[in-house]
């Protein structure tokens, strides 16, 4: 290819185009750095707005320029050809992907005031397990239709996506690092968030079992597969509670006893619907729960009386000083708690 053709086809549109003339017309002369910042933070803008495809041919150059508000021409000489500009963009793409979690505010406040309402609950080991159950329950099902109807997940599993069809190279290299780090940090904001919730209900790890990271990369990796199934189902099949509903948590009794597995219903398409993308959000809960049980136990050494209820509530109410259940002492008495 000439460099005609790429500056034409390639490069950046209209390049030689006549803008404004006059002191009225003139724009502010950018430096090079915030051409930069300005073009690649707009392209970002663009990106998570409509989600990133594995290819960025629905972003086009023009229209960053208009909206970033720069010229043309110092676009033309930060970047030369459209594929820099295109790489510059991955890179920062990939700086920026900070996807949803278990972790993230909504969710964990949304769990804080479930157990809240639920602090009878902590007092029978029975009554404890199905208030984990039902944490988890609740937890991963917001969080799979976070991250199901979520931009910026899209983008986030596109830019894995691309970064699989790179050659060998610099851009390649890139980032992976770059998505290395950013997995690193969302399996340690998941594990955390699980650390959290077994203090809360006075579990540990099994012996042998593994760590928090290991249940929290496997958690992911659930969650990762089932969304990606469900963005390739055709929206409006399968209805919640319809033909072609899978059975999961919360589907039973809401009170302690209830079978997490859920009841009525029947496996997916049995009634001759299709299934469909909402319809994996139970199953989303049914893979969490039965990878954190795997993992999780009650500690022998946790002392179960009004004084750790107490601390509990405190705790759920402030949402700080979990490091105050982790000694596993109450006052000994056992007063109202098994």
């Amino acid at each position: 290819m000439t460099n005609e053709e790429r500056r034409g086809g390639s490069g950046v549109e209209g390049a030689r185009g006549q803008g404004p003339t006059g002191l009225a017309g003139r724009r502010r002369r950018l430096s090079d750095a915030e051409t930069a910042r300005r073009m690649l933070q707009c392209a970002l803008d663009m990106v998570n707005s409509s989600g990133l495809t594995v290819s960025l041919e629905h972003i086009r150059l023009e229209d960053v320029i208009r909206d970033a508000g720069v010229s043309r021409s110092a676009v033309y000489r930060r970047w030369p050809y459209k594929d820099m500009f295109f790489s510059d963009l991955l890179r920062e793409l990939a700086k920026a992907a900070a996807p949803a979690a278990v972790s993230d505010r909504e969710t964990v406040e949304r769990v804080r005031g479930r157990a809240l309402e639920r602090l009878d609950w902590f007092r029978t080991p029975a009554s404890r397990h199905e208030l984990l159950v039902e944490l988890l329950r609740h937890g991963a099902e917001q969080d799979f239709e976070a991250m199901r109807r979520s931009t910026e997940w899209r983008t986030y599993l596109a830019l894995h996506a691309t970064y699989l069809s790179l050659d060998d190279g610099e851009l390649r290299g890139d980032l992976q690092r770059t998505l290395a780090e950013s997995e690193r940090a969302f399996v340690t904001r998941i594990a955390g968030a699980y650390a959290r919730l077994a203090l809360l209900v006075g579990h540990r790890l099994r012996p042998g079992a593994g760590t928090f990271e290991s249940l929290a990369l496997l958690v992911n990796a659930t969650m990762r597969g089932l969304v990606l199934t469900a963005l390739s189902l055709p929206s409006g099949t399968g209805a919640a509670g319809g033909p072609g509903t899978l059975p999961g948590p919360g589907a039973g009794p809401a009170g302690p006893g209830a079978d997490f597995a859920g009841a009525g219903g029947g496996p997916a398409g049995e009634g001759g619907g299709p299934l469909g993308p909402g319809d994996l959000s139970p199953l989303s809960a049914v893979g969490v729960i039965g990878i954190a049980l795997a993992f999780l136990e009650p500690d022998p050494e946790v002392v179960w009386d009004d004084e750790r209820v107490e601390r509990v509530r405190g705790v759920l109410e402030t949402g700080t000083g979990f490091d105050r259940l982790a000694s596993g002492e109450g006052t000994g008495s056992g007063a109202g708690v098994e």
